[in-house]
């Protein structure tokens, strides 16, 4: 339901202080946002999402489901699955080709606003309310907005204001909440992409099997994943190789022997990680997903991270909305970082790692991952969500060996 229809419903001589005071105000009904609010309405707890477009909406995204996001999603959520992968051809700038394949599942494809929309469902159904065309003009936690110690005040793009015991920024990694909680990024990258419709004979070639190319750009990569009559091909690098990026794709795209399709969308976008020191929470305001600037550095893969700490945040902000204190709040928001630290962080700490090794031998990867059984089950298992990179590291000597002498080096 839009504000406006919220506000209709309610009957145009209602004062504005007659909106409740929310357990929680989630802002940003993205994988992070809905899995939040699933999370704390779950709890029985009275929860309101907010979304400033209406909803489903296009976002630049390949729409990889992983194991990590599969087994993170809200309990009964059925995966609106466009294709299933089981091979995956890799390419060293477009030479070196070989495709693995696997007899089980590696992952599925998604389109993004099917899925979005069916994560906001899952809110509504665990009891979420859900506002959409809503901004967010600013946050105030001090003031004369804010009745009470207890409360955080949402002042919207039209003047009202929102109050809440807790409040969860899931509003993207350029958001007014992680403004707010002075969220800082390091690691910035420019992803570009092209859905591009393709015959039945093109598609039916793609069936069952993606492409990952590693780029002529250190650090970058593209990929192909097929989604019925549909190609999602895109390339990501670092920020400031904006023409660089742009040519990448454009070769891409003409050596698969699409150039010839019409893309029906060609869209952009940034990806931001975190710094390591970057706070996940300011008073009784917390931060998740793309807005505290949580993906996998390597891979820039943000939506298991983004379902992820998504729930942790639902279910912490629910504990910080009862603290009866500014220090019982404070002690709330700092379980919910160090949840996050223990978890993503040390993920996204080996991501670094690899990226940089990446960064500097693309092609010790490459040789890896086509043509090692060990690197390439390790790639099989990290998708399918049996182990992660960070697991990898820790319990196997070689992979250890090989990052430390890249640090080092």
């Amino acid at each position: 339901m839009s504000s406006d229809s919220a506000a209709r419903e309610a009957g145009p001589d209602v004062p504005q202080d007659s909106e409740p005071v929310w357990d929680v105000v989630v802002v940003g009904a993205g994988p992070a946002g809905a899995s939040a609010a699933c999370a704390a309405a779950a709890t029985g707890r009275r929860v309101l999402l907010l979304e400033k477009s209406e909803l489903p909406r296009y976002k630049t995204c390949g729409g990889g489901i992983i194991g990590p996001s599969r087994d993170a999603l809200p309990p009964g959520f059925q995966l609106p699955l466009r294709d299933r992968v089981h091979a995956v051809t890799f390419s060293l700038n477009g030479k070196l080709t070989r495709t693995r394949r696997s007899k089980r599942m590696l992952f599925g494809l998604v389109n993004r606003p099917e899925f979005d929309a069916g994560l906001v469902e899952m809110a509504k159904a665990a009891g979420a309310e859900v506002r959409t065309g809503v901004t967010v003009s600013r946050v105030e936690q001090h003031g004369p907005a804010v009745p009470d110690r207890r409360t955080v005040a949402l002042v919207l793009g039209d003047g009202r204001t929102l109050l809440a015991r807790a409040v969860i920024g899931a509003d993207g990694s350029a958001g007014r909440i992680g403004a707010h909680v002075g969220v800082k990024l390091e690691q910035v990258d420019l992803g570009l992409e092209a859905e591009i419709p393709v015959p039945a004979t093109v598609a039916q070639d793609w069936a069952g099997r993606v492409q990952i190319d590693w780029g002529p750009i250190p650090g970058s990569y593209g990929w192909v994943f097929p989604k019925g009559d549909t190609l999602t091909v895109g390339v990501i690098s670092a920020r400031g190789e904006g023409a660089g990026t742009k040519r990448y794709l454009e070769d891409f795209i003409a050596r698969l022997g699409l150039a010839g399709f019409e893309p029906s969308i060609s869209s952009g976008h940034l990806t931001r990680c975190r710094a390591d020191d970057s706070p996940l929470s300011r008073g009784r305001v917390i931060v998740c997903g793309d807005a505290a600037g949580l993906l996998e550095p390597f891979t820039r893969e943000g939506i298991s991270f983004a379902l992820r700490s998504g729930r942790l945040a639902g279910e912490w902000a629910v504990r910080i909305a009862e603290a009866q204190d500014a220090v019982d709040a404070r002690r709330q928001a700092l379980n919910y970082a160090f949840a996050i630290k223990a978890g993503l962080g040390v993920e996204m700490g080996v991501g670094r790692r690899i990226l940089a090794l990446y960064e500097r031998r693309p092609g010790l990867i490459h040789a890896a991952v086509t043509g090692f059984r060990p690197a390439w089950r390790v790639f099989a298992n990290v998708t399918r969500g049996t182990t992660t990179l960070a697991e990898v590291v820790r319990t196997h000597p070689m992979a250890r060996r090989l990052l430390s002498a890249m640090d080092r080096s």
